[in-house]
């Protein structure tokens, strides 16, 4: 089984957006389309975890630190499925990763996301 190929991460501004890619390589539609696919989400020191799903019927679920934000969708056609980030958050920064629900294929090189935050204005006076 071949690995996953992630893509489209990077760095933004908090605010900003990003949409990250999945390809899931070498892999025929039969196999493609009756699986449930989930991007995760690893930021350094802490434990992969499950941030998005969606079903083979579309049906989605969200973990709650990003719902609302973030949007899953899959293109059977190009076996393909995808990670809308909106209104990215300081807090949003790892790597991200897409497997099947069941992280049953070998784990990908995942794809980075950064967010800077706003900044904050420093005076001093003269």
């Amino acid at each position: 089984q071949r690995r996953p190929v992630e893509s489209g991460g990077g760095m933004v501004q908090a605010g900003g957006s990003l949409r990250l890619s999945c390809q899931a390589s070498g892999m025929i539609s039969s196999t493609f389309n009756p699986l449930d696919w989930g991007w995760y989400s690893q930021a350094p020191g802490k434990v992969r975890k499950l941030v998005a799903s969606i079903s083979s019927t579309r049906s989605t679920n969200y973990a709650e630190s990003v719902r609302g934000r973030f949007t899953i969708s899959r293109d059977n056609a190009r076996k393909m499925v995808y990670l809308q980030m909106n209104s990215l958050k300081p807090e949003d920064p790892a790597v991200y990763f897409c497997n099947t629900l069941k992280e049953s294929l070998p784990w990908g090189q995942g794809t980075q996301v950064t967010v800077w935050g706003q900044g904050t204005q420093v005076t001093v006076p003269s």
